[in-house]
């Protein structure tokens, strides 16, 4: 076989393993965890909580919360939906500060302690909602 025989199928390999390469990360990036292995749908929690810091990261952006329990103040971590979907609906990293007041509701984490999958928060200061519709996120502001 000549040299450029060769070469042609060392490109030809290389696309192909380019494309698959690709292909096992599309796969990858769209599934990297089931919120359903995480979080309990059928254990519900409602949390009036303070904003202690907004981690507007991916894959999942959170927020950590302290909320009074029993007389003593403790911390919650509760995930949102990803990133690039908050930031589609107009979501920042200036959105929620410390200091908030909010109202979240949410699946418990299956099991960690203190955990929690957002499917509503609202902020009563400005009216402020985040909904986790479906599999999609939407943003509102009453006034």
């Amino acid at each position: 076989m000549s040299a450029k025989g060769c070469t042609g199928l060392r490109t030809g390999r290389a696309r192909t393993i380019a494309a698959g390469a690709a292909l096992v990360a599309a796969f990858t990036a769209e599934g990297h965890h089931s919120i359903a292995a995480v979080y309990d749908s059928s254990r519900q929690q409602r949390l009036e909580a303070v904003v202690a810091e907004f981690q507007f990261v991916n894959p999942h952006p959170f927020l950590v919360v302290t909320v009074e329990e029993g007389g003593a103040e403790a911390t919650w971590r509760l995930e949102m939906d990803n990133r690039f979907e908050l930031a589609g609906v107009g979501m920042t990293e200036e959105t929620l500060q410390p200091g908030d007041l909010v109202v979240v509701t949410g699946s418990l984490g299956r099991t960690e302690p203190r955990t929690l999958y957002i499917r509503q928060l609202d902020r009563p200061a400005d009216g402020f909602r985040y909904e986790q519709v479906g599999s999609r996120p939407r943003v509102s502001n009453a006034r």
